[in-house]
Parts: structure tokens; sequence; C-alpha cells
């Protein structure tokens, strides 16, 4: 299928997949109307709120449309010559990640569930030829799991499940000056760091500030948007000041916030990217 029309059918599937999983839009209904609020208090545009309800449906059906699209791109993947990949991608601020390594501590790259990051992932791993590690939450069935683990490593990437072994392989990585990817704006295990995230209080977890902090690793801030004909922006945000301050829990704390902050900011560029299907803050 080309990339077009793979396009096109995402956007297609969008609505019939918001009426078939009506539990799963709901919560990103809530969702959407907070990434839509954050928006419009960072533009600055009074005539942009309030949100009417069609507006959030709207933005409902388009989250759903953009993860159609994440799946039909990641499976074709694999299948993609570098060149297309390499043409497929612009990330203006890519020198972030260059001055990082050439600091030797490795590399921490910080994402929201957003757009289409598997395609950077494997654009760093066959362009670029660079070592990426990253951390996934285990599945049921295990079948499940270990496809999706065969899948990720064919896209030229290290899997590491999520678990008690988690951060001793992911410092062993960073150690040996290797990017690590970290899907962070969800706190899965339940015991994060409190933060205020957008304008409510929620957890997320503490590994990224935890391992910067241990391992003087550069923790950066990442999203990777769809953009129109196949095409994908990275924003890669300059590091977070991760040096210590204080004690280790008060210096988590601190630079989780920031984490929290950019990733706020990175999801209000474009809200219905987002693709977050779960609930994540006590509210919901």
């Amino acid at each position: 299928m080309p990339l077009r029309l793979g396009e096109r059918v995402a956007t297609l599937a969008g609505p019939a997949l918001a009426r078939l999983m009506p539990t799963k839009a709901a919560m990103v209904r809530r969702h959407q109307a907070r990434a839509l609020r954050w928006k419009a208090s960072r533009t600055g545009d009074p005539a942009s709120q309030p949100f009417d309800e069609q507006a959030i449906q709207r933005a409902t059906v388009c989250a759903f449309s953009s993860y159609a699209r994440y799946w039909i791109e990641s499976f074709r993947l694999p299948a993609l010559e570098s060149v297309t990949l390499d043409r497929g991608i612009d990330v203006p601020a890519y020198f972030h990640v260059e001055e990082a390594l050439e600091r030797g501590n490795g590399v921490i790259l910080a994402l929201p569930h957003l757009g289409g990051w598997e395609w950077a992932g494997f654009w760093m791993a066959t362009v670029n030829r660079l070592p990426i590690t990253v951390v996934v939450e285990p599945l049921d069935p295990p079948e499940l799991f270990e496809w999706f683990v065969r899948f990720r490593e064919r896209l030229g990437m290290r899997v590491v499940p999520l678990g008690p072994d988690a951060g001793r392989e992911v410092l062993g990585a960073l150690r040996r000056n290797e990017i690590v990817c970290l899907l962070c704006d969800r706190d899965l295990s339940g015991d994060g760091v409190e933060v205020t995230f957008g304008d409510e209080r929620t957890t997320l977890p503490a590994g990224p500030a935890m391992l910067a902090l241990r391992s003087g690793a550069a923790l950066l801030p990442t999203a990777v948007y769809f953009r129109p004909g196949g095409r994908h922006l990275g924003t890669v945000r300059p590091p977070l000041d991760v040096t210590r301050h204080s004690r280790l829990r008060e210096d988590i704390a601190s630079v989780t916030q920031q984490l929290a902050d950019e990733l706020a900011a990175l999801i209000a560029e474009e809200p219905h990217q987002w693709h977050l299907f779960g609930p994540n803050w006590p509210s919901d």
C-alpha cells in the first residue's frame, strides 16, 4: 500500500474505530479536551475556547485516525528502503542528539505517545546506524508480547520489558553511550512521582529522571509528528537540567516536573496526534 493511500485509509478508519470502541472513545475525549485546553492556553487565543462538544468530538475521531496511521506505517517500516525513511522525516534540532552522544554518557529520548515515533526509531537505527534500546510494557498473552518484540527487533531496536531488571539494562546501554527511548507520559506502575501535568495533578514515571541523574545521560524531551504525504517532523528539545542540587528524591521530583511541562507543550502542538487511550489522572 503506498504511504499516501495508507494515510487516507487511516483517516477514513477513525470515525468507525471511535464508534466501535465507545469506552476508549470516552477516555480519549477526556484527554483531547485537556490537550485542546493546553493548546489554547499556550497560544493565548481567547477565541479558541471554550471548546464545544463538536470540536472535542472531531479531535477524538482524529486521534483514532492518527493511531490507525501509526499502525499502518509501523507494519510497513521493515519493507521501506533507507532512502524512503530518510526522505520521510525532518529533524531540525537533531544536533541535540549528536552533541549528547559526543559527551559520551548516552542519550535518553523522553517521548509522549504521540504521532509516529516508530518511524523515528527505525530511521535512527537503520539510516544513522545507532544502537537503540526501547523499554516496553509486557502484554498478555505472552505470545503477543513476543510478536511485538520480534517486530521491533526487525526495526533494529533492542527491546527491554518493563520490570525489575529494566533499570539495570538501560543503565548498561547508557554506559555504552547508546540511545534509550522511553515513552513516559503515563505512569503504568502507579508508583511514580507526583507532578502537575498540564493543569492537573497526577503521577509520571520516575525512571527517566532517575536514570539521567545516575548516569549523567542527556535527557531530551522529544516528539515525532505526522505530516501530510507520509512525512514526519521530529522535535528534539534542549536537554533538561539533570545536575544534582539536593537529595536524590528531591532532584528526581524536580526533573520529572520539568519533563511533565515539556511533554504537555509537545502534546499541545498537535493534540489530535496524542495516542493515549487509558486513564492518566485521578479524575479519570
